[in-house]
């Protein structure tokens, strides 16, 4: 049987500053139904997490997967500067989602969910993610529908479209047989068919592959487009000081997890692919959400932001958190990166802040 609980501020507290110690900067709180989760609840738990600092660093930017909200209620999740507001539609097969959710409660309600990034929107949230739990319908019209999704947030708000998409396959979970035989599981070949035509179709968005797949897939999958992946999550309410004590209790954990490996590790592995692992949040911090967001993720320009602020970041968790294996192959694959802009204006800038960096200060952006 799951154990339900709602962590208190203190409990908050110390969840948060093992995650900052393992070098974690962002981190996505997810909130259940509940008369206890209101919006001004999230709106404290957010700025405990925000509140929380060591001697190495702090949470950068705290997204958001919650139920949807009134546009009130939104408004008081942007005064406490959540990040990206995350609402699943789980499947946008109508018959689908009145035969998987309670008749006449307000989770059944398949428009008042469809709608949750509109109201986000006209709140002033502008950075919204959505996704489907792939397993409960056919995939091909489940991708259908993030992507009419897509078009329709980017047609009504001067060409916001999603600033993340995720696409999590149905996982055995505890008390729900029907996770673990699902009518419409998705193989792994059309898994990776489903991820290549996501980033064909929306270029711009950071495509979402979260610690359900395993290793494997997910190393699969990064080469054809995924760019945000989690690591070293524990997704049991408590789970971080569970693990550190000991591992993740598996009654306390809502579903399965496909990678469990640390945050050092995921990371090695990311160097190994020859890719820079970013820790960034600096279009956040620099108020570049939403359409300002969108003018440099869909130019060529978003290149002279996103890879020199990767590298600034990776060069922090190199400095402060890496085991030592860890460090001598990330400062290769970062001097790598770092020798492709020889010759352009932003190198010496690159340069100089690396040295600032090496000398101890932190949180430097362009």
């Amino acid at each position: 049987m799951i154990q339900r609980k709602t962590l208190t501020m203190d409990e908050i507290e110390e969840e948060v500053r093992i995650m900052i110690e393992e070098g974690q900067k962002r981190t996505i709180l997810v909130y259940g139904e509940s008369p206890k989760t209101t919006a001004d609840f999230i709106a404290e738990t957010v700025k405990k997490v925000y509140s929380v600092k060591t001697e190495h660093g702090e949470i950068r930017r705290a997204n958001i997967n919650a139920a949807p909200m009134t546009v009130e209620d939104l408004e008081k999740l942007k005064k406490v500067g959540i990040g990206t507001f995350q609402v699943f539609q789980e499947t946008y097969h109508h018959g689908t989602y009145r035969r998987l959710h309670p008749e006449g409660t307000i989770k059944g309600h398949y428009r008042w969910r469809l709608y949750a990034m509109d109201r986000a929107q006209e709140a002033g949230v502008d950075d919204n993610g959505i996704g489907v739990l792939f397993g409960l319908y056919d995939w091909r019209f489940e991708v259908m529908g993030l992507l009419y999704h897509t078009i329709h947030l980017e047609e009504k708000f001067n060409g916001v479209g999603p600033h993340t998409i995720s696409f999590p396959r149905i996982n055995p979970a505890i008390g729900t047989p029907y996770s673990e035989h699902p009518e419409y599981a998705v193989s792994d070949e059309d898994f990776k068919k489903l991820v290549a035509i996501l980033r064909l179709s929306v270029p711009y968005t950071g495509l979402i592959c979260t610690a359900r797949e395993s290793a494997k897939m997910r190393n699969e999958v990064i080469p054809l487009g995924v760019s945000q992946i989690d690591a070293g999550t524990r997704i049991g309410v408590g789970g971080y000081k569970k693990a550190k004590q000991a591992n993740a209790l598996p009654e306390k954990e809502q579903f399965s997890i496909g990678d469990n490996r640390s945050l050092d590790d995921v990371v090695s592995e990311v160097c190994d692919m020859n890719f820079i692992p970013s820790f960034c949040t600096a279009c956040y911090r620099a108020g570049r959400t939403g359409e300002e967001f969108m003018k440099v993720a869909k130019s060529k320009f978003v290149h002279n932001f996103c890879i020199p602020n990767a590298i600034f970041t990776f060069k922090e968790y190199l400095q402060d958190y890496a085991s030592e294996a860890t460090r001598e192959k990330g400062e290769a694959i970062l001097n790598k990166h770092v020798e492709k802009f020889k010759g352009e204006p932003i190198y010496d800038t690159i340069i100089n802040n690396l040295k600032r960096i090496e000398k101890g200060e932190r949180d430097l952006r362009v």
